[in-house]
């Protein structure tokens, strides 16, 4: 080799290797690899991954040429966009900010604010809340339902948060707990403090028609609300007056909100409560399926288990309960007041929770405020009425004067074979009906339901895996993408470049859920990686320690 082939192989060589290290940089922060990637348009699975930058989702597809800061295989596991509740809670995140009953099933967005939302709030509705904490304690600081989520944020959350206003608060923040229709000043007021929560980037206005103040309201009123939320694009969704004996009307009352607000609605936790009422199912769906054809976007959520979760409130009128919790109180201690309450804990004039499950051994109390009482948690109300040689009614009605609380309780009143035939209806997204949860803590200091630890994975294992019910993708849509667009939310739910990097990965052939009524407090599996904006949550099925959630807006205007 003579001199200039020596100094051109030289510099040959002092090129290439820094050119072969170039090539090895990481142009991503994350690659997520060799995985079957379901967008959440219900499209089949490919086979792909992800790459990701900062807090958005930067390339969808082949990456084997990609390197990414951190750098993932999750080969035969399905990389899908983050699940969304559609209905949860904020108590238990302020107990802890983690959220693992739900991160660990892959869900990255907790919606807020059935009946009645963390805001806006006055100065008695933010003393009240704080006096009916239970074991749950947080200092209610702020007014605005934007103030409550940021304060949330601040506390250190992992998942993204949202929340509509509830449509018992305007009324509370303007007339109380009063069992009256409001003046149309009053009303006026009402549409003010809507606006304002629409303002701030709430869904929409969500009523709860079965709890105190909820049930007050009449048609008309609901219609007011619907129209203010339909201004800004949002949407009206409802526990309805009643699931069981007047599902019927109570499904014509949506649909006639709907159409009159012209607002699209969606049915929380959507059901057949109470077993005479079981085979009502094909009706129910077909009045909603009529009111989809002529043009109305109707939509639901649900939970895969045929046990509800609420209050002894559920079990008694609405009457007895106006002003709110201490004037419920005094007023079962008032032995007229009672007997009339036990005569009508019998009567189908209200959406009776007391009689839909059939038995009061059906009915599990899981939830005390009183450590006097707690050793109750776990038994049904006909075994704590045998202790107590009372009738189930009294026994009841002692519970919530005893406990200074609702007492939370499980109702046994659904058909396990109506839950198929609901799962699979392409209107229907899933919801836990359930705040986040943990194992340990102040999480022992009650029960639970196994909705909290398995809704989502449920899905998966029992309807898509088991019974074939769906495909993968399908579910996938019903959790993301389907959700997001009816709550108006524009960048989240697919995987696309420039979406925000919510993502869960999954075994499609282990994921499993594992709580039962028996055990509820188990966490499911089968998910190994969640990333929320961007930052991996769980890794290998673990929790990192990051709390990257957000408040999610409606970018619908």
């Amino acid at each position: 080799m003579n001199d200039a082939t020596m100094r051109r192989t030289i510099l040959l060589l002092a090129i290439s290797v820094p050119l072969v290290s170039c090539s090895r940089q990481p142009n991503f922060d994350v690659v997520l690899r060799n995985g079957l990637v379901c967008d959440g348009t219900g499209s089949p699975c490919t086979s792909g991954g992800v790459g990701i930058n900062g807090d958005k989702i930067a390339k969808i597809g082949d990456v084997s040429a990609d390197r990414g800061r951190v750098d993932i295989d999750v080969r035969g596991q399905v990389v899908a966009p983050g699940f969304i509740n559609m209905m949860s809670s904020h108590e238990g995140l302020f107990a802890d900010g983690r959220g693992l009953s739900d991160l660990l099933q892959g869900v990255t967005l907790e919606i807020f604010g059935e009946g009645e939302s963390m805001g806006p709030l006055t100065e008695d509705m933010r003393a009240e809340m704080m006096q009916q904490e239970s074991d749950i304690k947080y200092d209610v600081t702020w007014h605005s339902l934007k103030e409550g989520l940021e304060t949330l944020v601040a506390h250190g959350i992992s998942p993204n948060i949202a929340s509509f206003i509830g449509a018992a608060t305007p009324r509370i923040y303007v007339l109380g707990r009063a069992n009256r229709a409001p003046t149309p000043a009053e009303l006026d007021r009402m549409r003010e403090v809507t606006a304002k929560a629409m303002e701030d980037g709430a869904l929409g206005v969500a009523s709860d028609l079965m709890h105190q103040p909820g049930p007050y309201a009449k048609t008309d009123e609901l219609v007011t609300l619907a129209e203010v939320a339909a201004k800004y694009k949002g949407i009206y969704i409802s526990h309805m007056r009643s699931e069981g004996d007047h599902e019927m009307e109570a499904v014509d009352e949506l649909i006639a909100i709907a159409r009159r607000a012209h607002i699209p609605a969606e049915i929380y936790h959507f059901k057949v409560a109470g077993a005479k009422n079981w085979n009502h199912l094909p009706e129910v769906l077909a009045r909603i399926e009529a009111a989809r054809a002529q043009g109305l976007q109707i939509t639901a959520d649900m939970y895969n288990y045929p046990a509800g979760a609420t209050g002894l409130n559920a079990a008694m009128p609405p009457w007895v309960q106006e002003g709110g919790l201490e004037e419920w109180r005094k007023r079962l201690q008032d032995p007229a007041i009672r007997k009339r309450v036990k005569q009508e804990m019998h009567s189908d004039k209200y959406d009776n929770e007391f009689l839909s499950p059939g038995s009061p051994d059906r009915i599990l109390l899981i939830g005390f405020k009183s450590d006097k009482l707690k050793p109750l948690t776990g038994k049904t109300l006909a075994e704590v009425a045998s202790m107590r040689h009372s009738t189930p009614e009294d026994t009841a009605m002692d519970l919530v004067v005893g406990d200074d609380s609702r007492v939370e309780a499980v109702y046994f009143d659904m058909s396990e074979d109506n839950i198929p035939k609901q799962v699979v209806l392409p209107w229907m997204s899933f919801c836990s009906d359930y705040w986040p949860e943990g194992v340990d803590g102040v999480f022992l200091k009650f029960g639970s339901h196994p909705r909290a630890f398995g809704n989502f994975a449920r899905v998966f294992a029992r309807y898509v895996r088991d019974e074939k019910l769906m495909t993968v993708p399908e579910a996938v849509r019903k959790m993301t993408s389907q959700t997001a667009s009816n709550l108006g939310i524009a960048t989240r739910g697919l995987l696309r470049p420039g979406y925000f990097a919510d993502i869960a990965v999954f075994d499609p052939a282990t994921i499993q859920d594992h709580a039962t009524f028996e055990n509820p407090r188990q966490f499911a599996t089968g998910v190994s990686e969640v990333f929320v904006n961007g930052v991996e949550v769980v890794h290998d099925g673990v929790h990192t320690g990051a709390k990257p959630g957000r408040v999610v807006k409606r970018d619908r205007n």
